[in-house]
């Protein structure tokens, strides 16, 4: 039941045909964990919210910076260096204290996944990286939950809403990672995940009112330069490794995330270093290649040090590499994405054997080593 404070709240939605009190009732009922309060989780976050979304989750790790704030729209400069999850849930309470928020100050991962969407209805995937996104897929695939899909970079947006019954899942339509840059390489126009979020927001009310056609087997690309929405159709692949009538994949593993055919890891637990291991290994004056694989203008901003190879000029810069495969090298950016890219190829390409990438890139080493490396 509604009480009269609530009626009062959700009128426009009461009196609109076709969705009404029903409707509001099972908005009401209903539960959905948002993974990542970024550019796309916080405005899908905050329309949930005031729509009356019964209980909402936000997971996110992550704390909040600067250059967050031109399109993450549950913070403020009074939130800089704070946690994410944790503001945006504050910020949420206070928009609608009838909406129950559940905050997961953590990162989601193969051993949390299941744990923590088996109590939701549905998960919105706010997330900006391959690695999680396929780890979400799966979890949700595995566990029987739909899953909303949402990517932006520059001034375009994609949407879909997958695991339906009968619908593809995310390795249908992206049975490998593409090599793209991410928003914090590449840039992306605030505007955009607003738009994105929102709309991702919108398919999740529709879901879980029944009200609507939903984007099962359809992405919608959103070209906001041009201001043109298209539908791409996507049927679900009945070789599908997780998803299909004979799975290869039947429980979650880092083993699961590929890069192609050739079972190529994606995410490599092995290859990777810590800051507070890399620390070490500075201040004990071991031997190794240290390689810096961000954009030139990037480095007179924040730096700790070694040989500066971008990403983009790695494969015509081979000769700058230790000759000897068997030297350690240890390969960092601004957040660990585009250091991971370098490490899989350096791996699997070039038959380099001791590669480490520094998880979470210089990010980390402002947060956890040193403050004055400047986080941007």
């Amino acid at each position: 039941m509604l009480i009269e404070e609530e009626k009062e709240r959700y009128l426009r939605h009461l009196i609109l045909p076709g969705f009404g009190e029903e409707a509001q009732l099972k908005l009401k009922q209903s539960s959905v964990l948002i993974v990542g309060a970024g550019g796309l989780g916080s405005p899908a976050a905050l329309y949930l919210t005031a729509q009356g979304i019964g209980k909402l989750g936000i997971i996110d790790y992550d704390t909040v910076s600067l250059s967050n704030l031109h399109r993450q729209i549950l913070f403020t400069d009074k939130d800089i260096s704070q946690s994410k999850a944790q503001r945006g849930s504050e910020f949420l309470r206070a928009v609608n204290p009838f909406v129950e928020i559940e905050t997961y100050n953590e990162k989601i991962s193969f051993e949390n996944a299941e744990r923590i969407i088996s109590s939701y209805d549905l998960v919105i995937d706010g997330s900006d990286n391959f690695a999680t996104k396929y780890l979400l897929n799966d979890a949700c695939v595995l566990n029987n939950k739909p899953l909303i899909f949402g990517s932006v970079l520059r001034f375009e947006a994609q949407i879909s809403f997958l695991n339906l019954p009968g619908g593809p899942c995310y390795r249908c339509i992206f049975p490998k990672p593409a090599e793209v840059p991410d928003c914090s390489e590449a840039g992306v126009l605030g505007v955009v995940p607003g738009i994105a979020g929102t709309v991702m927001a919108l398919e999740a009310v529709k879901y879980l009112t029944g009200v609507g056609d939903l984007l099962k087997g359809e992405m919608l690309l959103i070209d906001t330069l041009k201001m043109k929405f298209r539908l791409v159709n996507f049927t679900k692949n009945p070789a599908c490794v997780i998803c299909s009538d004979n799975p290869l994949i039947s429980r979650l593993s880092e083993n699961n995330i590929k890069c192609n055919n050739q079972n190529k890891t994606l995410y490599m637990s092995d290859h990777e270093i810590s800051v507070e291991e890399l620390k070490k290994k500075m201040d004990s004056g071991d031997n190794f290649f240290l390689l810096d694989v961000r954009e030139m203008h990037e480095i007179p901003i924040a730096s700790i040090g070694g040989t500066v190879i971008p990403l983009s000029e790695l494969m015509d810069r081979l000769d700058e590499l230790p000759v000897n495969k068997d030297e350690e090298i240890v390969v960092y950016c601004r957040t660990g994405n585009r250091s991971h890219h370098a490490v899989n190829y350096i791996v699997n390409e070039l038959g380099y054997r001791n590669v480490k990438n520094l998880v979470g890139g210089l990010h980390a080493w402002h947060d956890r080593i040193d403050p004055s490396v400047k986080k941007y």
